[in-house]
């Protein structure tokens, strides 16, 4: 679950997100949207721990993630926009440093791994070094990374760049298949599209306030007038 209560973040006299309140739900797939600049990814950042608001708290299943980091990020896996592997690594290796990153044990590690080459296909470049691949291979080690640890939350930034068509549906259908199972995820995008087939509840920021909050529709999707929607919230 994640909670952000009264969240301020200020760069001297310039107020980037401003008083947001926000509840993400065990299980549910929530779409954060806005236009660039709007406060998305400094909202995101504080969420995951790498800004430390000025005012209010970022929760993560009732941890603090500033005040009680480890106890919160335990349960947390963040895939930033531009996935970042250690270039003279090996797809595997990284892997096995992000899982001993988590704690978890060689037996856990190796067993994950496996599941995580079959799930993403990485199989076949997995042995190779980061230095080698391409924007799409990198995607998906990162996503492959952030699921090992079986976290229950998942915040992520563009999950789809980079990725050919195969490879984009096989990360949505993972990521609802993990939502359906339990998986909170809170997805950050520009792709209208994707969270119209993929999230149950969307928030709109703009200009550092949060603007509008919607449920998707019984009968399913946002019946293609997300777009419109976006434009004139945020004209």
């Amino acid at each position: 679950m994640i909670e952000l209560r009264n969240v301020v973040k200020k760069f001297g006299r310039i107020t980037a997100v401003n008083d947001i309140t926000l509840r993400v739900g065990e299980g549910e797939f929530f779409g954060f949207l806005g236009p660039n600049g709007a406060g998305k990814t400094t909202t995101i950042k504080m969420l995951v721990g790498l800004f430390a608001p000025t005012s209010g708290s970022c929760l993560i299943h009732g941890h603090d993630v500033h005040r009680e980091p480890l106890k919160a990020k335990r349960h947390l896996a963040y895939v930033p926009d531009q996935p970042y592997l250690y270039e003279k690594l090996t797809g595997r290796e990284f892997l096995y440093f992000v899982g001993g990153v988590y704690g978890m044990t060689t037996g856990d590690i190796e067993a994950g791994v496996e599941t995580m080459s079959a799930v993403f296909e990485i199989g076949e470049f997995l042995d190779r070094r980061a230095e080698e691949y391409s924007q799409g291979m990198r995607q998906r080690v990162v996503l492959a990374s952030a699921l090992l640890h079986n976290p229950s939350v998942l915040v992520i930034d563009e999950p789809l760049v980079g990725l050919d068509p195969r490879s984009a549906r096989l990360v949505k259908t993972t990521l609802k298949e993990r939502s359906a199972a339990g998986l909170t995820i809170l997805m950050s995008t520009h792709l209208l599209d994707i969270v119209e087939e993929l999230c149950g509840r969307i928030a709109i920021m703009h200009r550092g306030h949060l603007v509008d909050e919607r449920v998707r529709p019984a009968e399913g999707g946002f019946d293609g007038q997300l777009e419109s929607l976006f434009l004139d919230i945020t004209r």
